[in-house]
């Protein structure tokens, strides 16, 4: 058996009798992942605490947990949805809500909602959206009223008097949200917190863009796709090597064997590319979640772990997401952090943001709905409290 060694972050592993209703058993589920799956499994067999397998098996019945024929427990799409909902609601509980849902963009004809505003009719137009009273006034104010025969008088139409509706069209939006699952992150609640991040955009884009895509690629010493449905019990990898310094190299088809617990954000970039090359979306996004600088990255058919962060990875890293800028994928970064002015490492987040003219939100585990946002979108840097 092997045991893994951390720092303690003052959390206890709950008792059966402190999980009482759905949204305890949750937070316990998103906590401990699978070890929490499997104490659940365990206090359904559990003959002495009748109370909680009573609690259990009406979750069973609620189609929110299923147990397999091997006594196996799994969380069912509805509890994930749930447990998005609720996500949604802890991260954007204290941000400002829009006038208006969804991305949109201003175009005639079909698409969307009409909104104000007319523009000349140009050839091809749909003659649906003609504005009819635009139209008319035009041709008056051009020649006037014509007189006419026993009908009464006439209005000469000319097609530069022809105007246009406007509508606010839709546009699709494919996302890749990088979760950070390196050791680092197990410390201060921050993956739990990173979870609820990630959570929380899914319930977003399946309640208000339902045409858009959204995947999950968790990066360590590697990086792997991480499902829907595994997404609550996705966990960061445990701290395996304590020396001061380390310096490995691993072929990459073998990094499964090495120790996992590093930051390999460049993979991670990488496997987000080639994954939104193959979406159709006119707009590709990446969302990085994470509480440190990387610690690995990609050179040929190797990896290179390295601890202390050496110059290496953060400069193949930053070029990585220089390719993807130059592809059309726009890169934002959520930065987990207990200290926005204390962390060296926050210098890492303000290189990527300003290269790639993005985005970054800085925030502590604990008061996910509290950050400061810093944007490059104009060329400068402006910072912004967002409470």
């Amino acid at each position: 058996m092997r045991y893994f060694y951390g720092e303690f972050d003052g959390s206890e592993f709950p008792t059966p009798d402190k999980l009482f209703g759905f949204d305890q058993l949750m937070q316990f589920i998103l906590q401990y992942g699978e070890q929490a799956m499997r104490a659940i499994e365990e206090m359904l067999r559990d003959p002495k605490n009748p109370a909680q397998s009573a609690l259990l098996e009406r979750l069973i019945e609620d189609g929110l947990i299923e147990q397999d024929a091997k006594g196996k427990v799994h969380l069912t799409p509805r509890a994930v949805t749930r447990i998005e909902i609720k996500a949604l609601g802890e991260v954007f509980e204290g941000l400002r809500r829009g006038q208006r849902e969804g991305h949109t963009k201003i175009t005639p004809g079909h698409g969307g909602e009409r909104i104000e505003g007319t523009r000349t009719y140009q050839y091809g137009d749909n003659v649906s959206d003609i504005d009819l009273s635009e139209t008319l006034r035009n041709a008056l104010r051009r020649q006037g009223l014509r007189k006419g025969g026993e009908d009464g008088p006439l209005i000469g139409l000319a097609e530069h008097d022809f105007e246009m509706h406007l509508h606010e069209g839709t546009t699709s939006c494919s996302t890749v949200v990088l979760l950070d699952m390196s050791g680092s992150m197990m410390r201060q609640g921050r993956f739990l917190a990173a979870k609820k991040v990630a959570m929380a955009m899914q319930a977003m884009v399946r309640g208000r863009f339902p045409q858009d895509t959204l995947d999950f690629i968790g990066f360590y010493s590697g990086a792997a796709r991480i499902s829907e449905a595994l997404l609550p019990l996705a966990m960061p990898k445990p701290v395996s090597i304590y020396d001061y310094e380390v310096r490995l190299r691993v072929k990459l088809d073998q990094i499964d064997q090495a120790p996992q617990h590093f930051t390999n954000l460049h993979l991670g970039l990488q496997m987000a590319r080639r994954l939104l090359k193959r979406r159709p979306a006119e707009n590709k996004q990446v969302l990085i979640i994470t509480d440190g600088q990387p610690t690995a990255h990609v050179e040929g058919d190797y990896v290179l772990l390295l601890y202390p962060p050496d110059e290496r990875s953060t400069m193949a890293t930053l070029k990585e997401a220089a390719l993807a800028v130059r592809e059309g994928i726009r890169i934002s970064t959520f930065a987990l952090i207990e200290d926005y002015w204390g962390m060296d490492w926050v210098g890492f987040v303000d290189q990527l943001t300003k290269l790639t003219k993005g985005v970054a939100f800085y925030t502590s585990s604990d008061d996910l709905a509290n950050c400061i946002m810093e944007s490059y979108l104009s060329g400068r840097k402006k910072k912004t409290h967002i409470a």
